[in-house]
């Protein structure tokens, strides 16, 4: 069994067949997808398939780049969202410092409050960083201790998701009780750097990812992208990390039903999975 720990279902994109979306995915050996959201409507609308669709789940957040009319009257909101049951966590939230959309002060108002929100109703975070490590990083340095203490040492508080951090940043979110799921481009010929890194992770810190409808992995490059192409991910995955590819699909699941612990009780088995 595969799961999709981030893909965009609610997106345009998939207007024209989105069922038809569900049942490749499963045909696919992808079991479960989880639903990301990048603002309150994005929110709504990823409660909404998670209620159609027996093996689709839904996060809710605000995403850096939307960000910028954040305040109270969306924490409420999301607040109020956050209690649907098919609602495994507050994501995606983060800081993008590649797009000019949101002033970095805005957007670390709501990925700090979005933070705290998760902390106060015991849920894990989907963190997007881009071009903003270090800005990331010290957030999350401010307020991993406190998250600790109100969810405890032992619990996941979150994912990176579409890692592109170094081996270093790993290890120190590893530390902090962090994942990160990887995607499409660790199947890039191209992507050494993201390569030499896989073949150093640990495999229980991994988790799948397609972020559809965006970086299809190959031989798919240049067309949609959709929860059917994780096997190939967790292909490349194998190859870099030398197990099969059954070891791949078995690690992550687990992984996904530790840091999402809402996700499909009854389908995921969370055992602990040994260092490889």
């Amino acid at each position: 069994m595969f799961i999709d720990t981030h893909c965009h279902l609610d997106f345009h994109q998939f207007d024209a067949d989105r069922d038809a979306v569900v049942e490749r995915a499963a045909a696919a050996g992808v079991a479960l997808i989880v639903n990301p959201a990048t603002d309150l409507a994005s929110s709504r609308r990823a409660i909404d398939l998670a209620d159609r669709h027996d093996g689709v789940y839904a996060q809710v957040g605000v995403h850096p780049n939307d960000a910028g009319d954040f305040g109270p009257s969306t924490l409420a909101e999301l607040r109020a969202l956050a209690s649907h049951p098919k609602v495994v966590a507050i994501g995606e939230i983060g800081l993008d410092y590649y797009w000019d959309k949101t002033p970095k002060a805005q957007q670390q108002i709501a990925f700090e409050a979005q933070l705290e929100l998760a902390a106060e109703l015991d849920l894990p975070v989907v963190i997007h960083c881009r071009d903003a490590h270090v800005a990331v990083r010290d957030t999350m340095r401010r307020w991993v201790p406190g998250a600790q203490m109100r969810r405890g040492p032992d619990a996941i508080l979150g994912v990176y998701h579409a890692y592109s951090g170094d081996l270093e940043m790993a290890h120190e979110a590893a530390s902090w009780r962090l994942t990160l799921s990887l995607g499409g481009p660790v199947t890039f010929t191209n992507a050494r750097d993201l390569h030499a890194l896989v073949s150093q992770l640990p495999l229980n810190q991994i988790m799948l990812e397609t972020d559809a409808p965006y970086l299809t992995p190959h031989p798919h490059r240049g067309k949609r992208n959709e929860p059917a192409y994780i096997p190939l991910i967790a292909q490349a995955i194998a190859r870099l990390q030398q197990v099969d590819v059954a070891l791949v699909a078995s690690s992550t699941s687990v992984l996904a039903g530790q840091t999402f612990p809402k996700l499909a009780r009854a389908t995921v088995e969370t055992p602990t999975v040994d260092e490889r």
